[in-house]
């Protein structure tokens, strides 16, 4: 039996939001726990709380109340420098826009963390190499966002969230700009780095297709956790 701790615990996690003079609360006291090696897809409505989460798991935002535990590390406490840190050496992140660079190339785009990290110039590019020949592109490394498809650019955004080899990829609605082929294309690779390289998905969708590649199926509805069941056993609306 593994003695590694959850790469995420969440106990409590609490999220409000003022608006104007409202508060909006967009988590209530959630509780999960993503162990290592799992691939879960969250779901639910619009405003249901789940990219809130994804923002918080992620460091991207600081919760309201409750305790985050990474790697069985409390960091709530943790400086925005700190989490700045956690963030580019243990999570990769893939989003719908893809987020690259639109007048840099493929390689170059993907040595952008690497940067970051202080990685010297020659390994950055043997690592963001390494880290297209994963994804099935080292034929376009010199190319720009603008001659790659769409399915094309994901895929290097996917490269891009590799090459720091993350504990953790953070995929937010990662299909949602792409024809069904190319959807297929990037969930297979993500069933790939889950499966062969035991790399921990959690993945933020409202399709009800690309949430049944994940092995478990968390929903969310008005802030709170209203199912959490493996794949098989999930009710996917």
């Amino acid at each position: 039996m593994s003695t590694r701790p959850p790469v995420v615990r969440v106990e409590k996690l609490t999220k409000i939001y003022t608006v104007g003079e409202q508060k909006v609360l967009a988590l209530d006291q959630i509780d999960l726990t993503l162990e290592a090696g799992e691939f879960v897809a969250v779901m639910g409505p619009s405003g249901s709380g789940k990219s809130t989460l994804m923002h918080l798991v992620g460091f991207l935002d600081r919760p309201t109340a409750g305790t985050y535990l990474f790697e069985g590390t409390n960091v709530n406490d943790f400086s925005s420098d700190d989490l700045a840190d956690l963030r580019c050496q243990h999570l990769g992140f893939v989003f719908q826009s893809y987020n690259l660079l639109s007048r840099t190339n493929a390689i170059e785009n993907v040595e952008l963390p690497m940067i970051y990290a202080g990685v010297p110039e020659g390994e950055r590019k043997k690592r963001a190499l390494e880290a297209l020949d994963a994804v099935g592109l080292t034929a376009v490394a010199d190319h720009q966002p603008n001659q790659l498809s769409g399915g094309q650019q994901q895929r290097v955004a996917i490269a891009r969230a590799l090459v720091n080899d993350p504990s953790l990829i953070l995929a937010d609605e990662p299909t949602g700009a792409l024809d069904t082929k190319s959807s297929d294309d990037v969930m297979r690779l993500f069933r790939e780095l889950n499966e062969q390289r035991g790399i921990t998905v959690f993945l933020v969708t409202h399709e009800p297709d690309v949430a049944r590649n994940a092995k478990r199926i968390v929903t969310f509805r008005d802030g709170h956790i209203v199912s959490d069941e493996p794949v098989g056993q999930a009710v996917i609306r």
